[in-house]
C-alpha cells in the first residue's frame, strides 16, 4: 500500500529520526522513499524576528548545500536496496511538502514533530499541525526520542500493537486498512497486533436509575458487539497481514485522554480483550479547519498535542460524502435526543 514515501527533513536530528522508520516501511512493502528538504526565509513573527533579504547567490548556495545534504543518505547502510530520490524545493514548508507530495503520487508522509503545545506552537506554527489539517495523504507523525517504540520489535521483543479508534462510522473506519497495513509492514518478521476501541459517553444519571443503567448497558452491548463484527471482517478481508487483533468498549467523559490512557496501558478496559500497552494511534480526520473545528473540537488535533507516541492520520476519500452523511445523522439524534445521547460514541474526529 504505501509504494511512494516522502520523508521530509530540515538538516536537524531530530527530523532525522524519522529515516530507519521510513526505510523499514519502504522495505517492507518494495516501496521507493523521496527525501525533500524546504528550503524556507525567516519569517517575521510580529517583529521579533528580522526577516534577511535573500539574493539570488545565496538562494542557490543554499539550494546546493541542501542537495548535497539529502544526498548524502543515500548511501547509507539502512537504505540499501531502497530506491531513493532527492530534492530541495524553495517556499513554505507546510505547502511545499503538499505540492511534491501530490505531484508524485505519494502513499505516505513521515516526518519527526517537534511536538510543541501551547503558545509556542500557536505563535511559531507547526508543520505537522498545517499538514494534519490539510494533507489528503496519510501521514505518520513520530515524536521526538520515541522513534525506538516502532523500531524494536522483532522475533523476540514485544509485539507492535495500534490503536484504532472507532465510534461505528465508515469515516473512523477508513483509518484501519493503513493501519493494519502499517503495522504489518513494522512489525515484520513478527507478527503486529491491532487494537480496535469504542468509547462510549456514559448516560448521566439525572433520570430514574434503572433506566439509565438499562441505556448504558445497551450501549455497552452494541459497541461491543459492532468491536466484535469489525474484528471478524478484519480477519477475513486482511488474513495475508497475519494481525491479532483485540478490542476494548470504554465508558468515559473525555475521549482524548480515554485513548492515551488505553494507549498507555492505564485503562481497565470494558470489551473482549485489552490487550496492553500500544506503540502506535491510527485515526480518521475530517480535515476541519477554523471555526468549525474550534466550535466542533478535533480529537485527532488535541490526541497530536497530548500523546507522546508517534499516530498514523489518515484523511479519507470522498470526504465530502461522509460529511453530509453525517451531518443527516446529528439531525436524527437532534430530533431524538435520547438517541443523541445514549450509547452514542464520541470519538470526535478532526
Amino acid at each position: 500500500m504505501f509504494k511512494r514515501i516522502i520523508v521530509p527533513l530540515d538538516g536537524s536530528s531530530r527530523a532525522e529520526q524519522a529515516l530507519p522508520v521510513a526505510a523499514r516501511i519502504a522495505r517492507a512493502s518494495g516501496g521507493s522513499l523521496h527525501l525533500l528538504q524546504v528550503i524556507s526565509p525567516v519569517v517575521d513573527y510580529g517583529g521579533l524576528t528580522p526577516v534577511p533579504m535573500l539574493t539570488e547567490q545565496s538562494t542557490m548556495a543554499e539550494m546546493a548545500q541542501s542537495t548535497g545534504y539529502l544526498t548524502s543518505f543515500a548511501t547509507l547502510p539502512m537504505m540499501e536496496g531502497i530506491q531513493i530520490t532527492t530534492e530541495a524545493v524553495f517556499g513554505a514548508p507546510a505547502r511545499q511538502i503538499l505540492e511534491v507530495a501530490g505531484s508524485r503520487g505519494t502513499n505516505l508522509i513521515v516526518l519527526c514533530s517537534h511536538g510543541r503545545s501551547g503558545f509556542t506552537r500557536w505563535a511559531l506554527g507547526s508543520v505537522a499541525h498545517q499538514l494534519v489539517h490539510h494533507s489528503s495523504i496519510p501521514m505518520l507523525v513520530l515524536r521526538e526520542h520515541e522513534v525506538n517504540s516502532l523500531l524494536s520489535h522483532g522475533d523476540d521483543a514485544q509485539t507492535l500493537r495500534t490503536i484504532v479508534p472507532l465510534d461505528g462510522s465508515e469515516l473512523a473506519e477508513s483509518a484501519l486498512w493503513p493501519a493494519a497495513y502499517l503495522t504489518s509492514a513494522l512489525a515484520a518478521p513478527a507478527q503486529g497486533a491491532l487494537h480496535l476501541v469504542q468509547v462510549v459517553k456514559i448516560f448521566p444519571a439525572t433520570a430514574e436509575e434503572g433506566f439509565i443503567s438499562e441505556l448504558n448497558e445497551e450501549a455497552l452491548q452494541r459497541a461491543r458487539a459492532y468491536l466484535m463484527t469489525t474484528m471478524e471482517h478484519i480477519h477475513a478481508t486482511m488474513k495475508d497481514l497475519k494481525l491479532f487483533v483485540t478490542s476494548s468498549v470504554e465508558y468515559e467523559r473525555d475521549v482524548t485522554s480515554t485513548l492515551v490512557n488505553v494507549a498507555e496501558q492505564k485503562s481497565e478496559g470494558q470489551g473482549v480483550e485489552n490487550a496492553g500497552s500500544c506503540n502506535l494511534i491510527a485515526i480518521s480526520t475530517h480535515g476541519r479547519n477554523g471555526l468549525q473545528r474550534l466550535i466542533m473540537g478535533s480529537v485527532t488535533d488535541r490526541l497530536l498535542s497530548t500523546t507522546k507516541g508517534p499516530m498514523l492520520i489518515v484523511r479519507p476519500p470522498k470526504v465530502g460524502k461522509l460529511l453530509n452523511e453525517e451531518k443527516h445523522t446529528m439531525k436524527q439524534k437532534n430530533d431524538n435526543p435520547e438517541l443523541a445521547y445514549a450509547g452514542s460514541s464520541w470519538v470526535g474526529l478532526l
